[in-house]
């Protein structure tokens, strides 16, 4: 980003933020992707219609000021780059109200959208990759329609638990990396050098280079990369890529080892997104710690999953903690190291269909990536929640890398 891009405008359709004091926090992540929050203008009798145009009753007056101010947007009578969608996550009226007004932008225009529930401990850090992806979204729809890499190019994605790294040259990957995230610069230095060994490069052949994830900018910085971009685009590329589905529709889903991302794509480029979760119990690490307990591998974890019943298995709570308490209790009551595996996935699986999926609209093909698309248990569990086949591309754990590498090449001096 460069100071003279022109500011993003981002239309702010949100309820509560200002009386749980969370605006602030918003302005400032805002203004940290340089971009600027635009808050729709409508008429008091556009107010008094909107439900029975939209077909939805309401009790709260912000509400469906929300649901005026998104048809000012779908009409055209005010112009924004980027919807932002905002209600507290403990109402449930205004999740539905957040679930249909999305809906609503999405199918009548073009307009990128992110849709997110917060609380009063919500920070700016919170929402500033949210704001990033978004106005990413906006600014660079050329480069992130891009089909093909291009030259020798890396990408880089410093993960919450490890750190990856692809080498690519002509659309093909040629080097892989992939060691535990320690220390963040050092875990990125020895996944570059691995993958440049496998590649059978020096750091002077590579033409250009991406970072992704949490250690993007301090990476970027280190090893002065052309690309520092979030994960939602990124990922968002690497997922069709790997699949072979950059045209048309798709929906990407990533369980990180502490937050999870749900993604709907059009011909590359993310529309509507989501991320975060209430409870690492929806996250990797919850398997981790499920795998840890069973006394396996966590690369073994799903094979053990596929053989198991979670039926079988009472699980009582979501939290990461009395998650694996539930599973404790039903391993000491007699139930199989298969069932409980299988348990496992299923209640990271319905999670993500009840904190994420909602907020998307889930369209076919439906792409799985990062490390725990490996663990077998998990997309079966998905697919039984969706009544959808699940892909889990080739490479499914170097998503990030992959991303960044592809997008990079755009960066190549001609």
């Amino acid at each position: 980003m460069t100071v003279t891009e022109t500011p993003v405008r981002i239309a702010e359709l949100s309820c509560g933020a200002e009386y749980s004091g969370i605006q602030p926090e918003i302005d400032s992540a805002v203004k940290q992707v340089n971009a600027v929050m635009v808050y729709p203008e409508v008429e008091t009798s556009e107010i008094e219609t909107i439900e029975e145009e939209l077909g939805l009753k309401v009790a709260s007056p912000d509400l469906k000021l929300m649901m005026a101010r998104a048809k000012s947007i779908v009409t055209g009578k005010v112009h924004v780059d980027a919807v932002f969608i905002s209600t507290c996550f403990r109402c449930a009226e205004a999740a539905i109200v957040r679930s249909e007004v999305r809906r609503y932008i999405n199918e009548n225009t073009r307009i990128p959208v992110i849709s997110y529930s917060f609380t009063e401990r919500t920070t700016a850090a919170t929402l500033l990759t949210r704001m990033e992806a978004l106005t990413t979204t906006a600014r660079r729809k050329s480069l992130l329609a891009r089909e093909k890499q291009t030259g020798i190019t890396a990408g880089i994605d410093s993960g919450s638990t490890t750190t990856k790294c692809v080498v690519m040259k002509d659309n093909k990957i040629i080097g892989k990396g992939w060691v535990p995230t320690i220390k963040v610069l050092e875990s990125a230095d020895e996944a570059f050098n691995n993958a440049m060994k496998e590649a059978g490069v020096t750091r002077s052949d590579i033409q250009a280079l991406g970072t992704t994830g949490y250690g993007r900018f301090l990476i970027g910085e280190h090893l002065k990369a052309d690309l520092m971009q979030e994960e939602i685009t990124v990922n968002s590329k690497g997922a069709v890529y790997l699949a072979e589905k950059q045209k048309g529709p798709a929906t990407v889903l990533d369980i990180g080892g502490m937050d999870n991302k749900a993604i709907s794509v059009l011909d590359g480029i993310p529309g509507m997104f989501t991320m975060g979760g209430i409870c690492a119990g929806a996250s990797g690490r919850f398997l981790e710690m499920t795998a840890k307990r069973l006394g396996v591998e966590i690369t073994k974890l799903g094979a053990l999953a596929i053989e198991g019943d979670a039926k079988n298995v009472k699980m009582n709570s979501y939290c990461i903690v009395f998650g694996i308490q539930s599973l404790v209790n039903n391993l000491a009551a007699g139930c199989t190291p298969q069932d409980v595996a299988a348990a496992a996935c299923h209640s990271v699986a319905e999670q993500l269909f009840e904190q994420q999926l909602q907020e998307v609209d889930v369209k076919e093909p439906v792409i799985m990536v990062g490390g725990t698309a490996l663990i077998e248990g998990l997309p079966k569990a998905v697919e039984e929640l969706l009544k959808l086949k699940v892909i889990v591309p080739p490479n499914a754990q170097y998503i990030g890398a992959v991303g960044a590498a592809l997008l990079s090449s755009g960066f190549i001096s001609k």
